[in-house]
C-alpha cells in the first residue's frame, strides 16, 4: 500500500510487513492446518506481533497509536489453535451453564456445535483434555436427571424432548473415547495436569511431524505418492478403521459440495481390506447408494461404468450374503452402534443389517431405462446398452433366489419385498417373443450357482414355453399381493396372451377381471400398461380376422389423436393447449424405452382398414334405409373420408392413409378388386408374422363386405336377384354368399326372401320409403330437435324464478301459445297467450289456434305477464 500512500516507512520495510501481514491473516482464516505448522506460526507470530504497529500506520496512521495506547502497546495476534481453543471452551461454559438450569435444549444444540467444532481439529491430533472432561460430566448428569423422577416429570414438553434426544447421542458419542474417559474418571487432576505437561513439550511434536514426513516415502503403493487427509497426514486404511471412514462419509451424504467420486474411491479401497463379511456388506451397501447418488435431477442418468460397477457390487453383496447366512439385509433392521466392536453371531443365529436389496434392483432397473429413454435408438451405443438388459434381468433372479431363501429356511417376512422383484420380472419378459424369453431364461439360469432354485419359477422350467413362465409369476401376485402390482400383473398377462395370438383368453381374463371399470383411478403408469394391453388384444383380434371386435378394441385408443401419449411413445403437443415445464418433464419421465414401442403406423393402418371394413356398408345401408338411425362407427374415419372427398383431384396413394381412403372410395363404388389391390400394396404388413395369410383375410372381409355394400345400395332397384349373379361380381361361392344373404334378412337389414328352389333373393317391395316420406321424416326429427333444445334453454333461463297468478297460477297459465287450453292452470303453465291475462279463460284459449310466430318469444311473453300479475 506504501506505493499510494507514501510514508515514513521505506519500500522494503512496507513489503515486509505485507507479507507479515498476509501470513497473520492466514493463520486467522486457516482451519485445516496440521498441527506441526500451528507450533511453527506461533514462533512466527512473536516476529510479526514486534512490527505490528508498523504495518497498521500504513493504513490509519492515528488509529494505530491510539489502539496501541489503550492495549498497553500490543495487539495479540492468535493462531487458530487458539481460536478453536476459545470456541470449545466458550460452548462448554455454555453448557455448564444450561446445567446449572436444567435447560436440556440449549444443552443438545451446544453439545452438537462442540462435536462439529472438535471434528474440525483433523484425525490423528490429541482430544482436547476440556472436551474429555465435559463429557464425561455431561453423561454423569443425564444419568441423574434421568434417575430423578421428580425433576423429569416437572419438565416441559420441549425440554423432554431434548432430553430424549440427546440420551442416545451422548452414549454413542462417549463410546469414541472410553479409554480417556475412564483414564480421567479415575484422577481428574492429574488427568489435566498431564495436558500442561504435553503442551509445554515442543520437541515431541517435531519427532512425530519428521515420522509423518517419512509416512509417504514408507508407502510405496503410488509409487512414493500416498493419499494425504486433513492436517497433512497420511490416511491409512486397515480393516479397524473401516466404521470410522464409513461414518464421515455416510454423514456427509447429501451435503452440498461433496466429492462423491472421491467417496467412492475410498470406499473401493476400503473394501479391498474388508476381512469379515460384515464389514464387506457394509461397505457394499454404502457403495452402492453412493454410486446412485452421483446422477441428481431427472434430466441426467447414470453413466454405463457407474451402472456396470454397481451391478457387479450388488453381485458381490449377493453373493457374500448366500456365503454367510447368519447376515441377513432386511429394511426393518435397527442400526449397530458400537463400531469397535463388530457383530460376531453364533452359529444358527441370524444378525439384521439394515438395507434394502429389493430397492438396489430398482434403482438398477430405473437407472437402465432412463439411460435407454435419453439415448437415440438408432445408433449403435443403443443396441451396446440394451444388451445390459440380460445382466440386469440375471440380478432380479438371483435377488428373488435371496428373498425365497429368507422366507422358505429362515421364516424372515418378505412378502412385499417379493412381489416387487416378480413384478420387476414381469416388466422384462410380458413383451417379448417367446423364443427370446425363453433364451433369456436360460442365460439367467446359467449364471446362477447350481446349489440354487426357485419354488415359484424353477430351474427345470426354464425351457418351457414362455406362457408357462408368465402363468407362474402372474398366479402367484394374484395370490400374495392386492394392491397396484395384482392389477399390472394382470394386464401383463393379457397383454402376453394377445402378443401370442391367444384372443379369447386375453379377451376373456381382461372381462372377468373388471379392470375398465376403475382404471381411470390408478396411477399413470398403470393407465399406460392398460392402453398398451388394449391396442394389443386389437391387433390381436385383427390378425384372427375379427374384424369387429378389433375395430371395438382400439376404438377407445385410435380414435382420441392422442395415440403417442396414451401409449407414452412420445411427448404430443395439442394446439391451443398450455403445457408447463414441470408437466412436460413428468411426460418425457414417462416414456418407454423405443424397444417397448408398438408401431404406431402399423396401428393405425389395421384401425382405418377394420373401420373401413365396417363404415362402408353402414353408409350404404343408411342412404338406401334412411328410417335407420344414422348410426356413426368411427368419427376419426368418416372425418378423413369426407375430407378426402372433398378434395378436387385425387392423387395415387403416398401413404397409408391415403390408401385406405381409396380403397374405401372404391369399396363403396362396388370395385372390390381395386380395393382389394390398394390395401394389398400397403407395405405395413410385413410387418406381422405371416404378412400373405393376413393378406388373404382381407381379401375375403372385402369381397363379403362389398357383396353387402352392393345389396345394401341397390336392393330398391331390385325385384329379384339370382344369387348365381352375385357369385360371379364377388368372387364368392354359392354356399357363402347364401350365408351371408340368411345373416342380412335375419337381422332385417334388408327386406328379402331367399329361394333356395330358384336360387334367388326376392325382394319386398312397399317397404321402403319415397323421397318425399324421407324428407317429411328428416324434417319432423329436426323440428322436434329444435323445440326441445328451446325448452331446455327455456328452462335454464327461468330456473329459480317467480311466475305465479291468482288462485296458484304458475308462470302465466298454460299452452294456449300453442293453441291448447289456456286459462287457470294450464298444464305445467310454461307461459302462452292464456296467460297473458289474469287467469284466462278456458274458452278463450282454445278458440285462439293461431300459430305462433316465435316459440321462444311467446313463451318469455307469457312469463312475463303472470309474473307482473303476482
Amino acid at each position: 500500500m506504501s506505493r499510494f500512500f507514501h510514508g515514513g516507512l521505506s519500500d522494503s520495510e512496507s513489503s515486509s510487513s505485507d507479507e507479515e501481514d498476509l501470513y497473520s491473516e492466514e493463520e486467522q482464516e486457516s482451519e485445516e492446518e496440521s498441527s506441526e505448522a500451528e507450533s511453527e506460526e506461533e514462533v512466527e507470530d512473536d516476529d510479526s506481533d514486534s512490527d505490528d504497529d508498523a504495518g497498521g500506520s500504513r493504513f490509519l496512521r492515528g488509529a494505530a497509536d491510539d489502539d496501541s495506547d489503550e492495549e498497553d502497546g500490543k495487539r495479540t495476534v492468535k493462531s487458530a489453535k487458539d481460536k478453536r481453543q476459545e470456541e470449545i471452551e466458550g460452548m462448554i461454559k455454555l453448557v455448564e451453564n444450561a446445567q446449572k438450569i436444567n435447560d436440556w435444549v440449549v444443552i443438545s444444540a451446544e453439545f452438537d456445535k462442540l462435536n462439529r467444532a472438535v471434528q474440525k481439529v483433523g484425525q490423528g491430533i490429541a482430544m482436547p483434555k476440556i472436551y474429555i472432561k465435559i463429557i464425561a460430566e455431561l453423561e454423569d448428569f443425564m444419568n441423574e436427571t434421568v434417575k430423578d423422577k421428580a425433576t423429569a416429570k416437572k419438565m416441559n414438553a420441549a425440554n423432554a424432548r431434548a432430553l430424549n434426544a440427546i440420551k442416545q447421542r451422548i452414549k454413542r458419542n462417549n463410546r469414541l473415547y472410553e479409554k480417556e474417559i475412564e483414564s480421567f474418571r479415575k484422577d481428574p487432576e492429574a488427568f489435566m495436569v498431564e495436558e500442561e505437561e504435553v503442551d509445554d513439550k515442543p520437541t515431541p511434536r517435531k519427532q512425530k511431524s519428521a515420522a509423518r514426513n517419512l509416512a509417504p516415502e514408507e508407502d510405496d503403493d503410488d509409487e512414493g505418492f500416498a493419499t494425504v487427509g486433513r492436517g497433512g497426514k497420511t490416511l491409512q486404511y486397515t480393516p479397524e478403521s473401516i466404521f470410522k471412514h464409513l461414518k464421515v462419509i455416510i454423514g456427509s451424504r447429501g451435503k452440498k459440495n461433496t466429492d462423491r467420486a472421491e467417496q467412492i474411491r475410498v470406499m473401493e479401497k476400503l473394501l479391498e481390506v474388508a476381512q469379515t463379511p460384515y464389514q464387506k456388506i457394509k461397505v457394499l451397501l454404502a457403495l452402492i447408494s453412493t454410486r446412485f447418488d452421483l446422477t441428481t435431477g431427472s434430466l441426467s442418468f447414470m453413466s454405463t461404468e457407474q451402472w456396470k460397477a454397481a451391478e457387479k457390487e450388488f453381485n458381490i453383496l449377493v453373493d457374500t450374503l448366500e456365503a454367510n447366512e447368519n447376515f441377513v439385509v432386511v429394511e426393518s433392521a435397527e442400526e449397530w452402534d458400537d463400531e469397535e466392536k463388530p457383530p460376531q453371531p453364533e452359529p444358527g443365529e441370524i444378525f439384521k443389517v439394515p438395507g434394502s436389496v429389493v430397492s438396489i434392483v430398482d434403482r438398477l432397473d430405473d437407472e437402465l431405462t432412463r439411460s435407454l429413454q435419453h439415448i437415440d435408438p438408432h445408433t449403435t451405443e443403443y443396441i451396446d446398452r440394451l444388451s445390459d438388459e440380460g445382466a440386469l434381468y440375471s440380478s432380479i433372479l438371483r435377488s428373488q433366489l435371496y428373498l425365497e431363501r429368507l422366507q422358505r429356511k429362515q421364516d424372515i417376512p418378505t412378502d412385499e419385498s417379493l412381489n416387487r422383484v416378480i413384478m420387476r420380472r414381469l416388466d422384462h419378459v410380458y413383451f417379448k417373443p417367446e423364443q427370446v424369453i425363453i433364451s433369456g431364461e436360460e442365460n439367467a439360469w446359467k449364471a446362477m450357482p447350481s446349489t440354487l432354485d426357485s419354488v415359484i419359477s424353477p430351474r427345470n422350467k426354464s425351457s418351457a414355453p414362455a406362457s408357462e413362465l408368465l402363468h407362474s409369476l402372474c398366479t402367484y401376485l394374484y395370490q400374495h399381493d392386492a394392491t397396484v402390482l395384482r392389477t399390472r400383473a394382470m394386464l401383463c398377462h393379457i397383454y402376453h396372451y394377445a402378443l401370442h395370438n391367444q384372443f379369447y383368453k386375453a379377451r376373456d381374463l381382461l372381462l372377468m377381471s373388471h379392470l375398465q371399470e376403475n382404471i381411470h383411478v390408478a396411477d399413470v403408469s398403470t393407465q399406460i400398461l392398460y392402453n398398451r394391453t388394449l391396442v394389443q388384444v386389437g391387433l390381436c383380434a385383427f390378425r384372427a380376422g375379427l374384424i369387429y371386435e378389433a375395430q371395438t378394441a382400439m376404438q377407445e385408443i385410435c380414435g382420441t389423436g392422442r395415440l403417442k401419449e396414451l401409449l407414452a411413445q412420445g411427448v404430443q403437443i395439442q394446439r391451443y393447449m398450455q403445457v408447463s415445464p414441470e408437466q412436460e418433464r413428468l411426460e418425457r419421465q414417462r416414456q418407454l424405452p423405443f424397444h417397448q414401442h408398438i408401431n404406431l403406423e402399423l396401428l393405425e393402418c389395421a384401425y382405418l382398414t377394420c373401420s373401413m371394413l365396417l363404415e362402408i356398408p353402414a353408409l350404404a345401408a343408411t342412404g338406401s334405409s334412411p328410417d335407420i338411425k344414422k348410426r356413426v362407427i368411427s368419427k376419426t374415419f368418416r372425418r378423413m373420408l369426407e375430407y378426402h372427398e372433398r378434395q378436387i383431384f385425387t392423387g395415387p396413394p403416398e401413404n397409408t392413409r391415403d390408401h385406405v381412403m381409396q380403397a374405401a372410395k372404391a369399396l363403396a363404388a362396388g370395385e372390390w378388386k381395386k380395393s382389394s389391390d390398394l390395401i394389398h400394396a400397403i407395405k405395413i404388413w410385413d410387418l406381422l408374422p405371416e404378412p400373405e395369410k393376413i393378406k388373404t383375410m382381407l381379401s375375403e372381409k372385402i369381397q363379403e363386405e362389398g357383396l353387402r355394400t352392393y345389396l345394401f345400395t341397390y336392393a330398391p332397384f331390385y325385384d329379384t336377384l339370382s344369387i348365381t349373379r352375385l357369385t360371379e361380381m364377388f368372387d364368392l361361392t354359392e354356399r357363402k354368399v347364401s350365408a351371408l344373404v340368411s345373416k342380412m334378412i335375419a337381422h332385417e337389414e334388408i327386406a328379402a326372401a331367399l329361394d333356395q328352389v330358384n336360387n334367388a333373393i326376392i325382394f319386398r317391395k312397399g317397404v321402403e320409403l319415397s323421397r318425399l316420406q324421407t324428407l317429411a321424416l328428416t324434417l319432423a326429427d329436426k323440428a322436434s330437435g329444435l323445440t326441445e333444445m328451446n325448452e331446455r334453454y327455456l328452462e335454464q333461463k327461468t330456473q329459480g324464478q317467480g311466475g305465479f297468478q291468482e288462485g296458484g297460477t304458475q308462470r302465466g297459465g298454460g299452452r294456449g301459445g300453442r293453441g291448447g287450453r289456456g286459462g287457470r292452470g294450464g298444464r305445467g303453465g310454461r307461459g302462452g297467450r292464456g296467460g297473458m291475462r289474469e287467469g284466462g279463460e278456458g274458452e278463450q284459449g282454445q278458440g285462439d289456434q293461431r300459430p305462433p310466430r316465435n316459440v321462444q318469444i311467446h313463451q318469455q311473453s307469457g312469463f312475463r305477464g303472470g309474473a307482473m300479475k303476482t
